[in-house]
């Protein structure tokens, strides 16, 4: 069981509203993360049984408390840069408290997250390593993800976007890269944000927050090469973490082509039952 040593609070501003949200991380021994959002007394825990949706971001929630709607009443979105901190710190006891249903966007990246678990410091360790008992994959059309056995983790991923630099591409991540992956922004091509805010969502976006895709270039100067590619590493981190264990805790090859937040999850409902203890 791996936890933060003492309490922190922190502040920040949500990507699809817009909102200040405070957040307040508290030290757990219950060997599980549960998030309180909006001031709720009810929590839940993070996990792959409590994800609502897949549209935009990650939305996860309370399944046991409905409303008369029948809509889940506790809910929190963008939950994936917070799941990859967690999964690349090894994090799995803790108290998450949220005056708001979203999650901070802070910097775009894990970054400030990872910051703030080392800030508050790290107290115990997992040495447990997992490897898959057979192949895992989903193929639909365009898009794969296969997970194999392998002596150490890599990641693969490949994209095809409609970008000069992005067309085609691919990058592999390993323990060496882990903090360029770390650092890598949330992207968006830049001619669709005022459609987005106009149905309600993106109204946070900056140009420190978000890397925008332009017809030549970007909205921001990259941090490293290949930034989106990498972001979509972080956030397939964060997905699959959602199996209770950490994929840096995993010894196996994890190839992904065109893929995203459903079809990571999707993956990730199925990998938490082949999962083996090596």
């Amino acid at each position: 069981m791996v936890t933060i040593k003492k309490e922190i609070q922190t502040f920040g501003k949500s990507l699809m509203k817009n909102r200040e949200c405070a957040v307040t991380l508290k030290p757990s021994n219950l060997g599980k993360i549960r998030i309180f959002s909006k001031g709720a007394d009810q929590s839940f825990d993070v996990c792959i049984e409590n994800l609502y949706s897949t549209d935009h971001c990650v939305t996860l929630c309370s399944k046991d408390k409905r409303t008369l709607l029948g809509d889940y009443k506790y809910k929190v979105m963008l939950c994936e840069h917070f799941n990859a901190a967690c999964a690349i710190c090894g994090i799995d006891s803790l108290d998450v408290y949220l005056s708001e249903t979203e999650m901070p966007i802070f910097d775009g990246s894990s970054k400030v997250w990872v910051n703030l678990f080392k800030e508050a410091g790290i107290e115990g360790k997992n040495k447990d390593f997992y490897t898959v008992s057979e192949p895992v994959y989903y193929l639909n059309g365009k898009t794969s993800m296969v997970i194999l056995p392998d002596k150490e983790l890599r990641v693969t991923y490949a994209v095809n976007y409609d970008h000069p630099d992005l067309r085609g591409v691919w990058y592999t991540m390993d323990n060496k890269n882990l903090d360029e992956i770390i650092e890598a922004r949330t992207f968006g091509f830049y001619k669709d944000l005022s459609k987005y805010q106009a149905l309600g969502f993106a109204k946070g976006v900056t140009v420190e927050n978000t890397v925008g895709l332009k017809d030549e270039g970007y909205t921001t100067e990259l941090r490293s090469p290949l930034e989106p590619v990498k972001h979509k590493i972080l956030d397939m981190i964060g997905d699959l973490w959602l199996t209770g264990v950490s994929p840096l805790n995993m010894k196996v090859h994890i190839l992904v082509k065109e893929a995203g937040h459903a079809v990571h999850c999707k993956v990730a409902n199925v990998l938490k039952d082949k999962l083996v203890k090596i």
